[in-house]
């Protein structure tokens, strides 16, 4: 998994766990795109501060996750749910069922599929 999508993952599920100078200064970095400089003039503090700032976030979050196990297993049910939707695919092109029956039955599929993915 690359870095950016890790870090953006991390902070959905564990972001809250952070004080809110370090969510404010993570965010910046992390989902804003701001280099340390530029958080460093924007809050007043040295790049130094920030540099440390985000990697004890880094750090604090992948403890977090090693404890939790929770964006591990969301990637999990997720590629699950992509196999389901394979399968129901599948099951709509298939010619042993009544075509109108397994279109259905996909429709369903992928219907469930929907809202186990928002219900995450």
């Amino acid at each position: 998994m690359d870095k950016i999508l890790e870090q953006s993952l991390l902070y959905d599920f564990y972001g809250e766990l952070l004080t809110s100078h370090q969510k404010e200064i993570y965010e910046d970095f992390a989902l804003n795109d701001l280099s340390l400089a530029e958080i460093a003039e924007m809050r007043d503090i040295s790049r130094q501060g920030v540099h440390d700032i985000v990697r004890r976030c880094n750090r604090q979050l992948s403890g977090y996750e090693e404890k939790l196990h929770l964006v591990e297993r969301f990637l999990k049910i997720q590629k699950k749910i992509e196999e389901i939707r394979l399968l129901a695919h599948e099951l709509s092109d298939s010619e042993a069922f009544d075509r109108l029956q397994a279109a259905q039955c996909a429709q369903k599929i992928e219907g469930v599929c929907g809202e186990i993915l928002k219900n995450l």
